[in-house]
This record gives C-alpha cells, structure tokens and sequence, in this order.
C-alpha cells in the first residue's frame, strides 16, 4: 500500500526538481524528504531516485509514480472539498500569494474576514513578486496569487490558468510640492521627459510596464533611483530626487512635501493597472 504523505513528498520533489526545493516547499528538511522517499522506495520496490552530481533525479519508474501522484491528491483534495461542502464547513489549507502593495492594502482586511468567517480554514500568506507567484501557481505550491495586469501591457498568463479582475487600481505621479506640474488636476506621463524617475528593480513587471509606457510616449525614461516599496520611492521623492507613480492600493500617508497628481486617461495614456 503506497502511503499518501510519501506520494504528496514525490509529487513535491517532481515539480521543485530538488530535496531542498521539495523540502521548502512542504515546509520539512531536507533529511525528512529523504527518508521519505527511502520509505516509499520499499513500498514501491523500485528505485525512484538516482544520483545526479551532488543532487538527484527521477528515474523512470519515479516520474511514473509521480505522476500517477498528482493525479492521486488531486482527486483526493477535490473529495475533501466536496465532503467539507456537503456539510457546509470551509476548511483545509489556502496558499496565497500577493505584490507587496496589495498585500499591505488588501490582505489585511481580507484575510481578517476570511479568519472570522471560516475559522477553520488555514491560510498561509506571502509577498511575492507577479512573475515568481505566478510560477508557485505552476507548480502548485500557491493555490492563488494576486498580480498586476496593466491594460497597454497585460501579464501573459500560461496555459491551465485563468484570471479575474479583482479591482482598477489608479495609479498617480508623485512629485514635490514645488514641482511646476505639482498644481495640475492631471498629468500626463510624458509630460515628465525631463525629471529623473524612482522606479522599480530592472525586470519587475511594474518598471517593465513603465519603461514601456514612457516610450510608446516618445520619450527615453531617465531613472535615477530604484526601490521595491512604494514608501521608500515617496521618500527619495520628499527628498527632491525625482519622481514616481504612486497607486492608491495600499499608499502610505504622503510624506511632508509630496504630493499626488491624477494621470490623465485619454487615448494617449493608459487606464490604471487591473489587480
């Protein structure tokens, strides 16, 4: 009789290709999974894994069994749920996964509610870049992930998942208060072809999105500082090192001397991101 946690320890090292990534993903060490598999490799009576430099790999019979054992939890997950609605009960675990700005501005409140409703219901939370939460969707260590979808460049989904708008996130332009655009109602992105830009890390989707935007503009962005929060960008802005796009989800109080300017939504510029 081939047992379910072992199945669930292959199906892991499967998708991650490690013990360490296995390990990290089902939250165990290292030296658990290989024991582990030791095990299953006796119920199995075969070998499953083989020696690959300082790592391992499957062997045939492994990535058989493999997978034979995600299709195995999958039914098994899916009759949990259907026994736990039978009886109206929300229960088991949910891996979730949201950018740093959405899960400052939206998780807080969401899961507090979740907890209350479903008291059962384990949630473990993280913060993940869209790129990185959409992989761990992938390979199944997330069950969902919150991401940006900005409409002149929208995030290329792959295939087997699907994606709903949750809400229009407004995205404005962060400038000093002495800024000469700083009075306006609007602006417009090209409109700052002269100042330096506080943006994202080189590669994330959101200073991709940007980069592209200002130069389907016309206009060859200058980026003077780079910074993962949204508060930290605000305050090299209050310190007069440039300027940055500040979306209302999950914004921080203006720092003193920094103000918000609307983007103008024409045909020109773009309508906010889709979260």
């Amino acid at each position: 009789m081939l047992n379910l946690e072992r199945l669930r320890v292959l199906d892991a090292l499967a998708r991650h290709g490690s013990v360490s990534g296995a390990a990290e993903g089902l939250h165990v060490t290292t030296s658990a999974v290989s024991q582990q598999m030791a095990k299953l490799e006796r119920e199995a009576g075969q070998r499953l894994l083989a020696k690959r430099g300082r790592g391992v790999r499957l062997t045939d019979a492994g990535r058989l069994l493999a997978e034979h054992a995600a299709r195995i939890l999958s039914q098994v997950e899916l009759a949990q749920s259907d026994l736990e609605a039978q009886r109206g009960q929300v229960v088991g675990e949910l891996r979730i996964s949201a950018f740093p700005t959405a899960a400052r501005g939206l998780f807080p409140g969401a899961l507090g509610a979740l907890r209350e409703q479903h008291p059962q219901l384990r949630v473990r939370s993280q913060e993940l870049e869209p790129e990185v939460a959409v992989s761990g969707v992938i390979r199944g260590d997330l069950d969902l992930a919150v991401v940006l979808d900005w409409y002149n460049k929208p995030m290329p989904m792959p295939e087997g998942l699907v994606k709903a708008a949750v809400l229009d996130d407004p995205a404005d332009v962060a400038m000093s208060v002495d800024h000469p655009l700083a009075g306006r109602e609007e602006v417009g992105l090209e409109e700052f072809a002269d100042d330096e830009w506080i943006t994202w890390g080189q590669g994330e989707f959101c200073h991709e999105w940007l980069m592209f935007t200002l130069r389907g503009k016309g206009v060859e962005p200058k980026v003077g500082h780079r910074a993962a929060e949204t508060h930290t960008q605000l305050g090299l802005v209050a310190a007069g090192l440039g300027v940055c796009v500040a979306p209302l989800l999950g914004r921080d109080p203006m720092p003193e001397g920094v103000v918000a300017v609307s983007t103008v939504i024409t045909s020109g510029a773009e309508p906010p991101p889709d979260v």
